[in-house]
């Protein structure tokens, strides 16, 4: 038996076929199959987000066409703009700039940043929104970093700055039903 590559999930189809796909392979898929009016950047990331829950919090090695997509729909009917007026919108999304708090916590570097990112997720979670938005994340990274270019280091500090939103959002969220984006 050939081994699954760990950043695959075993996809099985209506015909009883299983295919294994990538994050990015299927990501890939959806887009060039994608004529709606959703972003294709959008989609990408909604299927990757979407895959990272199927693959790392709910530890699934396979999962059903239906499965993924209904989870997708799910997540890209939270996103989609277009779906009702502005103040409903304000009022489903929040968003939050990691630059900005990064800025902010200049002084205090990591150790007043993660603290205040915390706090940040609580508020958002407190205006009883469906979607949390952090955007600025490889910018923010280089300022707590204090790098002009992009290292391993970065990449490490990005890791931890995703991985430390996931666990708060699981300890903060309490039952809710919030999709989470970082980008």
């Amino acid at each position: 038996m050939i081994a699954l590559a760990t950043d695959c999930l075993v996809f099985q189809m209506a015909t009883g076929e299983s295919v294994p796909f990538s994050a990015d392979a299927i990501s890939d898929e959806l887009i060039g199959e994608n004529d709606s009016t959703y972003d294709p950047e959008l989609v990408g990331h909604a299927a990757n987000a979407v895959f990272h829950y199927f693959k790392h919090e709910l530890g699934y090695q396979t999962v059903t066409v239906g499965e993924f997509a209904a989870a997708l729909e799910k997540v890209l009917d939270g996103l989609n703009p277009g779906a009702c007026g502005t103040v409903e919108r304000a009022k489903l999304v929040r968003e939050s700039d990691l630059l900005a708090l990064a800025r902010d916590c200049a002084n205090g570097g990591e150790l007043a940043f993660f603290p205040r990112l915390r706090e940040e997720l609580k508020l958002h979670l407190a205006a009883d929104c469906r979607v949390i938005r952090f955007t600025g994340l490889r910018q923010c990274v280089k300022q707590l970093s204090g790098a002009r270019r992009w290292s391993e280091k970065c990449q490490k500090m990005q890791e931890q700055v995703v991985e430390y939103l996931r666990k708060c959002l699981s300890t903060l969220a309490k039952g809710k039903e919030v999709a989470l984006v970082v980008e």
